[in-house]
């Protein structure tokens, strides 16, 4: 279907009568197009005197082929000065343009579009061209021709609505220059930069001065930084240090749509990559939103735009419920959360809109009524400039203007457009202003106490409160803490932990304006103060998991180990050519879901058990993503691993999978180099050393303390030979060792070994050798006289614990644990978890199901009582010291009525196991 054809499928109810010159001269053509150019002729004197001066290419673009001279308007021909070539474009795109707008053949999209393609290639001609001259001319160093087509390093980077490719009808453009300096000597820095400083300026006469033939667009090149004292163009060093100490909200805000349209655009994407991290915090940055209302009202007192909306005059583009809040409210929630999530990248601000209700980071109808209030606006918009070419979104002031604007809208019913308008108007409003300005919340301060208000006093010491903003921010929202600390359970105790929280805290700008957009984070916090002190405190250092609680999913459901460790693996990937910056990310990741399994245990969501699967899931995720960073780090400089690679096993409690919030990672480390003795790389190794090196660098990923801390410290001491072991074994070393070397505290400890990352090949042949060495025969009374030994041994290591002591103690999780796989050897069973191992010892009639249900029934409450302890303390457990809400959350968890009762029942149930174990110990399997 031809465009002319196109366009007649949608005739215009404009006035003919101011139309009646165009419909003279364009009476031949079809009635429905003439009609829409005498009503577009009409309504807009600068369409009409268009439609004059290019009367005989317009009747050429409607004909067959009208596509084919569209395009050949947006990048016309010729050589020399693009001047006036680019001029007569502009006009036949503004035409084409406008026409198609009004006929409604072109989306909103294809309109902004078309003239945004234009706007490129006029940018990117008229740079190249007065480049060109430079080089000719021998002023730009050491450039020969071949310079010109990357315009010698120059870049003009597209900011605003050019950036997002959502031009308007008569816009002005926006453009950063930039230069790459690294293409010229440093001898020759500042003469480069004058030749290129003498393009630019050029290149901006030739787009912006009006001649005879008009003129191409108005250039503002204001948006670099500092325009008052810098250079027209920068080079990129100067614009990224100055990006990295001095760059504000707004500029931020501005880089979003930030793209390189002309020049060297593959310098311009390069550095555009290495603004990301002054674009897109690390996490949740909801200080923008005051930032960003500051903006609005600072524009809006500027303008003058405050008040009542009142149709007439009224700004679309910076009036109340304008194009530019819709603009805000999404640039916001993008540099809120664009950090955390990178498909908010985007420029354009529809599809940003969509991007933020597929993420759940704003509701999807709020998106879908802003995106279509955009679209109507940006029309709007585009009417008010067709009339007369002006750069004005001011609606009119008559009664004859506003008939003009809604005719040009397809529309005759000039009352019920505007009610509609005003209704829009009115409800981006209300949405925008609730976002950037929610109302106050006035809450009033409970009476505090003395001591409280000592407590309380301090506050404004602390290194979260010492800078005037986070001061301000705080103030505002003390109040209504104070008064959800003042509700909970155990007020005093609440209070105490909340000052253990914020004295922690470093900076608390981002926390604060964190606190004040989401109130009910405060509750959470006034929670795990009033029940977990180590959590509280834990936050303090480690505020940014609270990024985690926005997310929108922190309560769902858990997703399970494959998923952990594929979204761990491809957060990494995407940061492949940054090793530190990996290592890092793994360790925010690891925080941020440590951080809501302890918030899920601490609001009984999940039990301590399943707690205990969660954090082992977490730890192998961990494992299985970081490990192949590291060898491909690794790789590198020594080369791939020699032979079929190496696999990790849990030992301990990451092998059995009843790891807790603070466990430490037992790790044995097997290779396989399958007869390939040295690896091929700059720096080769041979098979042993490598190796060795590698898990070496594996343990260090996982414990070098890092801007964002650790992942987690790491035991190698199960390893064959233990401490005087080399820290990994070869697969044939280890078969031998278990078979011919290994004493019975080692079988011991392989009961619970299991495959956890790397080469699973490899896993499997070491789960064949632990199955070939567990359920071989054995003097089951040696075995049983070496359990013995070692829990002499350990209980004169160790001494008595207290009451309340789960690990270490007669009948407590150690000394279960050890007769359990002593259970597990005697059987030739290869069960890996407590209950299973037992079973075993039952079976083969070591044990009787009394003791072995007595065993069982101590084992779990000491576990469940040690998985809630290590929320509450970080020192062994004292029911005074937790406070009332830490007792309460214990008594909880072990299903106990109070602190009395608690304390009786693990003695009660720890003797009980004692006594079992000890029966055991006295026999033989079959004795039972």
């Amino acid at each position: 279907m031809t465009f002319a054809s196109r366009m007649t499928r949608c005739p215009i109810p404009f006035d003919r009568d101011h139309g009646a010159e165009a419909a003279t001269r364009f009476a031949d053509l079809a009635p429905e197009l003439a009609e829409l150019l005498t009503g577009a002729a009409g309504c807009s004197p600068y369409l009409k005197g268009l439609m004059e001066r290019e009367e005989e290419w317009l009747r050429a673009a409607l004909a067959d082929s009208p596509e084919a001279a569209f395009e050949a308007a947006i990048a016309p021909e010729g050589d020399g000065d693009p001047g006036d070539a680019l001029r007569r474009a502009k006009r036949r795109v503004a035409l084409i343009a406008g026409l198609a707008d009004l006929a409604g053949v072109w989306s909103l999209e294809e309109v902004t579009g078309a003239l945004t393609r234009f706007a490129e290639n006029a940018t990117d001609r008229a740079l190249k061209y007065h480049v060109g001259r430079e080089i000719a001319r021998g002023k730009l160093p050491g450039a020969s021709e071949d310079d010109i087509e990357t315009a010698g390093g120059a870049v003009a980077i597209a900011m605003g609505k050019m950036g997002a490719g959502e031009l308007n009808y008569s816009s002005d453009i926006d453009l950063i220059m930039l230069f790459d300096e690294s293409r010229y000597e440093r001898d020759d820095f500042h003469e480069a930069r004058a030749s290129l400083v003498r393009a630019t300026r050029r290149m901006s006469a030739t787009l912006s001065e009006m001649t005879a033939e008009g003129y191409v667009f108005r250039t503002d090149l204001r948006l670099r930084p500092d325009p008052a004292v810098t250079p027209v163009i920068l080079s990129m060093a100067a614009a990224e240090a100055y990006y990295e100490s001095l760059g504000r909200t707004w500029e931020r805000a501005a880089h979003i749509k930030a793209r390189p349209c002309a020049g060297d655009i593959a310098a311009g994407e390069a550095y555009l990559d290495r603004l990301t991290p002054f674009v897109w915090r690390k996490h949740l940055d909801f200080a923008a939103i005051q930032d960003a209302h500051d903006m609005r009202l600072r524009i809006r007192e500027h303008k003058g735009l405050g008040g009542p909306i009142t149709l007439e005059g009224h700004d679309m583009k910076l009036g109340r419920g304008g194009i530019r809040e819709i603009e805000f409210f999404t640039q916001t929630r993008q540099l809120i959360s664009g950090g955390r999530d990178p498909s908010l990248r985007l420029r354009a601000t529809v599809p940003g809109l969509a991007a933020l209700a597929g993420g759940n980071w704003v509701p999807e109808d709020v998106a879908e009524v802003l995106a279509m209030h955009y679209r109507g606006h940006r029309e709007i918009e585009h009417r008010v400039q067709m009339v007369r070419d002006a750069q004005t979104h001011a609606l009119p002031g008559s009664a004859g203007g506003f008939r003009r604007i809604v005719n040009m809208s397809g529309e005759d019913d000039v009352a019920a457009w505007r009610e509609r308008l005003r209704d829009a108007l009115a409800e981006v409003h209300e949405l925008t202003e609730g976002f950037f300005a929610p109302e106050e919340r006035i809450t009033a301060a409970p009476v505090l106490h003395a001591d409280d208000e000592e407590i309380v006093d301090r506050w404004r010491n602390y290194p979260a409160c010492r800078s005037a903003r986070a001061a301000g921010i705080f103030e505002r929202l003390k109040p209504d803490i104070l008064a959800r600390l003042h509700k909970a359970a155990r007020p005093r105790e609440a209070l105490v932990q909340f000052d253990a929280f914020l004295r922690g805290l470093p900076a608390g700008v981002q926390v604060f304006s964190l606190f004040d957009a989401n109130p009910a984070l405060v509750d959470l916090i006034v929670d795990i103060a009033a029940t977990a002190p180590a959590l509280a405190v834990y936050l303090g250092r480690n505020s940014q998991v609270l990024d985690a609680v926005i997310g929108g999913d922190f309560f769902a459901d858990w997703p399970g180990l494959h998923w952990l460790a594929d979204d761990l693996g491809a957060r990494l990937e995407e940061l492949s050519e940054d090793y530190e910056a990996q290592l890092d990310a793994a360790r925010r990741w690891l925080k941020e879901w440590h951080f809501r399994v302890g918030v899920h245990h601490l609001r009984g969501l999940v039990t301590g058990r399943e707690a205990g699967a969660q954090y082992s899931d977490l730890a192998e995720a961990v494992l299985s993503a970081l490990w192949p960073v590291v060898v491909t780090q690794f790789s590198r400089k020594h080369g791939a691993p020699p032979g079929r690679g190496a696999v990790l096993i849990g030992m301990g409690s990451l092998g059995a999978r009843t790891i807790s919030s603070t466990s430490d990672l037992d790790l044995i480390v097997i290779y396989d180099a399958d007869g390939v003795e040295e690896s091929q790389g700059p720096r080769p190794l041979t098979a042993r050393p490598y190796y060795a090196r590698l898990t070496q660098a594996m343990v260090t990923a996982l414990t070098a303390p890092m801007p964002e801390g650790k992942l987690y410290e790491v035991d190698m001491r199960l390893r064959p030979s233990g401490r005087q072991g080399p820290v990994a074994t070869g697969l044939d070393s280890f078969a031998a060792y278990q078979r011919d070397e290994a004493w019975t505290w080692e079988h011991l400890a392989l009961t619970r070994a299991r495959p956890v990352a790397g080469n699973m090949e490899i896993g499997a042949d070491v789960e064949a050798v632990r199955a070939e060495v567990l359920r071989r025969d054995r003097d089951p009374g040696a075995t049983i006289r070496d359990v013995v030994e070692m829990r002499a041994r350990i209980a004169e290591a160790k001494g008595t614990a207290g009451p309340l002591a789960a690990k270490v103690g007669p009948g407590r999780l150690q000394d279960i644990e050890l007769v359990a796989q002593c259970a597990a050897v005697l059987a030739q069973d290869c069960p890996r978890d407590v209950e299973g191992q037992i079973g075993s010892g039952v079976e083969i009639r070591w044990l009787t199901q009394g003791e072995a249900e007595a065993m069982l029934a101590a084992y779990d409450l000491l576990w469940r009582m040690q998985a809630a302890a290590k929320l509450l303390t970080e020192g062994a457990l004292d029911l005074e010291a937790v406070g009332t809400g830490g007792r309460e959350f214990l008594l909880r968890e072990t299903g106990m009525d109070s602190a009395e009762a608690l304390t009786r029942e693990v003695e009660a149930r720890a003797e009980a196991a004692r006594a079992a174990i000890e029966a055991a110990l006295a026999r033989l399997p079959g004795e039972a």
